[in-house]
């Protein structure tokens, strides 16, 4: 039990941003309305994807280090989630789009370049499927996985504040700190970021533990 602790933790917390984000008041804000509750699946849906894609690449320095096919396992286990908490934030993303901004697609600066990042890593898993051996499919993985990740840190925290976009806190638009995040969606909000990440590591962690029975059934003799 003290080893799952964090996982009852994950299982509350997700409750609770759920109910919570579903019942509790929201502030009424102009063209947003009742869509504001998609904060607290959307954004920390790109932040369990980004904190995933840091361990993964993490994971692949160490490789890189010390040539034990267990980081590789590790990194690509967290990358996989990644991607698919990237693609479920793109499509919250786009649902949300649809009804404040009038189109699920509308070519925003900070769509682009989250599609080029997730293009970016949806190229690493074709990469590794193309590789039939396994330590060359490793470490071009690592590297490329490391140039991934450096690739993710402009594509989406620094190129679309230098243009116009209709993302809060970008183009001069008020983040939601300034603008929307009030103390009562802060109660719901935090707990969902942390609930959510959890959630992402306790499914990786799965991945892992089968990869590596997989591996070991497959390397021995």
């Amino acid at each position: 039990m003290r080893s799952n602790w964090w996982k009852i933790l994950c299982v509350v917390l997700l409750a609770y941003a759920i109910i919570g984000g579903l019942l509790l008041p929201v502030p009424a804000r102009h063209i947003l309305n009742e869509t504001i509750r998609n904060l607290y699946f959307h954004v920390p849906m790109w932040f369990g994807m980004m904190l995933l894609f840091g361990i993964s690449f993490y994971h692949s320095l160490m490789y890189l280090r010390k040539q034990d096919m267990n980081y590789d396992i590790k990194a690509v286990a967290f990358l996989k989630i990644g991607v698919l908490f990237s693609c479920l934030g793109m499509i919250t993303g786009m649902e949300w789009a649809k009804y404040t901004w009038g189109e699920p697609w509308s070519n925003d600066p900070k769509q682009l370049a989250t599609a080029i990042c997730m293009l970016s890593y949806f190229a690493y898993l074709i990469l590794r499927g193309g590789i039939k051996d396994e330590e060359k499919r490793a470490k071009i993985s690592a590297v490329y996985n490391v140039f991934a990740f450096a690739l993710m840190i402009p594509l989406l925290f620094i190129l679309p504040r230098m243009v116009d976009s209709l993302h809060p806190g970008n183009g001069g638009n008020p983040g939601f700190n300034s603008y929307d995040l009030d103390s009562r969606m802060r109660l719901v909000f935090y707990p969902a970021v942390i609930g959510w990440f959890l959630l992402g590591y306790w499914i990786s962690t799965l991945h892992i533990r089968i990869n590596q029975i997989n591996y070991k059934r497959d390397n021995t003799f």
